[in-house]
């Protein structure tokens, strides 16, 4: 859809001439996460659109934490603040933002017709396209290739066969010298990250979504409890304590450093693992995260970030046409190429460059497709207020301060309060 749009952009030292030559260029201020590579790429993004625009752009960073992330901009709408012009949400949060952002459809041209469905129908609310689809995610399992090798290990198919195998080499590797080396590194940290690890090892023990599309609280069931079993006996055996207090960074680093032999992530990470000056570089590999045992499933969280334009912002044309610009096709296959981050446009998953930098794109098509979404659609507003429960009690069963069955049960009741008016 973008690429017919091709020429209005070819034409933009024309519109930074006409703007020299006495119309007021805006300045336009966009929030950007700073994970990995993402606040370079998004101020070369933005710089390109200032080149052929003539307009200003200023990048401020965010918490890098979703969950913290998510607290300062209700504090921005809150104040009706026309600070931040364009802000980075996250995919569950359209429903909650939707009242303070704009209906982009007026300003698209139809380009969202170009993206998944899935993705634009998340972010249409009541009718209104409050957010333009920029990149998708779903949880996915990094691994040493050469450590498997060396070992004769296989890619685990379950997290029951991770355990064991990442024992092994751990054991392997720290008898060789490394007593830093750790079998498993991920997100344990009380927050929105740890929400999507933890749905996705009861997802894949076929154990629900917290809760179902009818809005029915489902958690308490006994495969969720041998999910959170299970991701318990991990700590201080194959992943350090400190995994209880890692985010994406903190797990990225341990595992780049080569001192891990599988890592879950999101596909941002590859790129960072394949730079010139990663230890790991040429040694890793990307799969599917495990099944929750032979009648499991593979299941890896839907994530992904949207821009959305403020409905405070005194500058609403020219942010929806940045948002427009960041969101096309040749900017996503830029950022797909250069970041490994997931176009929303499947085309680019056909793309020989796009495939060519990033091989699993390919291979793992499915898995982004149909990652497992978190329950923000049935539970509306007060999705925040679930994923808070949810995280919570996961956490106090990972360390080690409740049993499983004791934590989903009194997480049953809070979720049933929360929603016994109907969500």
């Amino acid at each position: 859809m973008f690429r017919s749009l091709g020429f209005q952009w070819i034409l933009g030292g024309l519109v930074a001439s006409v703007l020299a030559g006495g119309l007021q260029a805006k300045t336009i201020t966009i929030s950007c996460g700073a994970v990995g590579a993402e606040k370079q790429l998004c101020e070369e993004g933005t710089r390109a659109w200032s080149e052929q625009t003539g307009h200003e752009v200023k990048v401020v960073s965010t918490p890098n934490s979703a969950t913290e992330r998510l607290s300062l901009y209700q504090q921005l709408f809150a104040a009706r603040s026309g600070d931040v012009d364009v802000f980075q949400i996250d995919v569950v949060w359209p429903g909650m933002l939707a009242s303070h952002l704009v209906d982009l459809s007026e300003y698209t041209d139809g380009a969202e017709s170009g993206h998944f469905d899935a993705l634009v129908e998340n972010n249409t609310v009541d009718g209104s396209l409050v957010a333009m689809p920029w990149f998708t995610d779903a949880g996915v399992l990094y691994y040493r290739k050469d450590l498997l090798e060396k070992y004769d290990m296989k890619v685990p198919e379950t997290w029951q066969q991770l355990t064991t195998t990442a024992r092994t080499v751990m054991a392997g590797e720290r008898e060789a010298g490394n007593d830093r080396f750790w079998g498993y590194v991920w997100q344990g940290r009380a927050y929105e990250g740890l929400t999507c690890n933890a749905l996705e090892w009861i997802a894949s023990f076929n154990g629900g979504t917290i809760v179902n599309g009818e809005g029915e609280v489902t958690i308490n069931n006994d495969q969720a409890a041998k999910a959170l079993a299970l991701a318990s006996t991990w700590i201080d055996d194959i992943s350090p304590r400190s995994v209880l207090n890692y985010t994406e960074e903190e797990a990225r680093g341990v595992f780049q450093s080569g001192n891990a032999l599988y890592m879950r992530n999101w596909p941002y990470a590859w790129s960072l693992a394949q730079s010139d000056d990663s230890p790991v570089k040429g040694k890793v590999g990307v799969v599917a995260l495990p099944k929750g045992g032979d009648n499991g499933q593979h299941a890896g969280t839907l994530g992904g970030w949207q821009l959305a334009v403020s409905k405070y912002s005194e500058n609403v044309d020219e942010a929806a046409d940045l948002v427009r610009f960041l969101t096309s096709y040749e900017e996503q296959k830029r950022r797909a190429i250069e970041g490994s981050y997931n176009p929303t446009i499947p085309d680019l998953y056909r793309d020989e460059e796009v495939l060519a930098a990033v091989p699993f794109f390919g291979e793992l098509f499915e898995t982004f497709k149909n990652g497992v979404p978190r329950p923000s659609s049935a539970t509306g507003d007060q999705y925040g207020r679930v994923s808070n429960a949810f995280f919570n009690a996961t956490h106090e069963v990972l360390a080690g301060k409740a049993a499983p069955e004791q934590a989903l049960s009194k997480l049953e009741a809070q979720l049933m309060r929360l929603g016994r008016r109907g969500w």
